[in-house]
């Protein structure tokens, strides 16, 4: 089975239906503690592990109720936590206000603020996987580290920072694929036409892939020449976990040894079937569902 390692944000994700963000400090009503984990690394991992792999999970969560809470959904979910420590204070949170079906994202680092570096056994752990999955939850130092000890044991890493803002010269240098959306594309490159972009990318990775919406991702490699792939026809009813779907599914399929434009089929379809359902990690689909809304690329 194939081995997928998470280094990234643990939160607990708490869902609003409101006209604005809430003081995160006070009771609002409406206000739903999801009991599936938040943060993009509890995402990650909940959909690469849906999707059929073996997931080991590095990260942190806060000396409190919902630290143990968190803990205990990642296991059932099928999630390693070995590597999960627990720090003094709060865990993290991420709040998602649902004002008029346009979700917005409030997130509070908590513990994950304490993922300043790789530590020795999230460096063994890391060496163990078949790929590194990261994001940009936790302070960027930590998840460079991460991704150079993937570099040092030879392990794939893939890249899916939310959002994409700035990232050093060092983490991308050691980031095998790059997953964006078109904003992202164009913050770090500075253009704004898709192909522009996704060129411009591969001068700081060897691969990267643009999604697009409705209209689906686009792919390129150094030496080759891009390639769309059409998304599936869905209704969009929330995008909170809808690019931790995508990144979740492309790694595991990847790993499984799919070629490049199955595998982004396959993970073009988890990510549909995220975005027609309410809730961020709530939302991720089974691998079952996955092969059934992608029957080509089922296996």
């Amino acid at each position: 089975m194939t081995h997928i390692v998470v280094f990234g944000s643990v939160r607990r994700e708490l869902v609003t239906r409101a006209e604005r963000a809430p003081d995160l400090g006070q009771a609002a009503p409406g206000r739903e503690f999801h009991a599936v984990p938040g943060g993009s690394g509890g995402r990650q991992a909940v959909a690469a592990a849906r999707a059929g792999a073996a997931v080991s999970l590095a990260g942190a969560v806060g000396a409190d109720a919902y630290g143990e809470l968190l803990r205990a959904a990642l296991v059932r979910e099928g999630v390693d936590v070995d590597a999960l420590r627990t720090v003094p204070g709060p865990s993290g949170t991420a709040t998602t206000v649902d004002a008029s079906g346009s979700p917005t994202v409030v997130a509070v680092p908590g513990a994950d603020a304490a993922l300043t570096v790789a530590a020795p056994r999230d460096v063994a752990l890391i060496g163990s996987g078949d790929a590194l999955l990261l994001s940009s939850g936790p302070p960027l130092s930590g998840v460079t580290g991460a991704a150079l000890a993937a570099r040092e044991h030879g392990v794939r890493t893939v890249l899916a920072p939310s959002p994409t803002g700035p990232l050093p010269d060092e983490l991308l240098a050691a980031t095998d694929l790059l997953v964006v959306d078109e904003d992202g594309a164009a913050a770090l490159t500075g253009r704004v036409e898709p192909y522009r972009s996704v060129r411009a990318l591969l001068e700081l990775v060897p691969e990267a892939v643009v999604t697009l919406g409705a209209a689906g991702c686009l792919w390129a490699a150094r030496g080759g020449q891009p390639m769309v792939v059409p998304a599936p026809e869905a209704t969009a009813v929330d995008t909170t976990g809808a690019r931790d779907a995508f990144a979740g599914a492309l790694a595991v399929a990847l790993c499984e040894g799919r070629p490049t434009a199955r595998a982004l089929e396959w993970a073009s379809a988890a990510s549909a079937l995220s975005l027609g359902r309410p809730g961020g990690a709530a939302s991720l689909p089974y691998r079952s569902e996955i092969d059934a809304a992608c029957p080509a690329v089922s296996t």
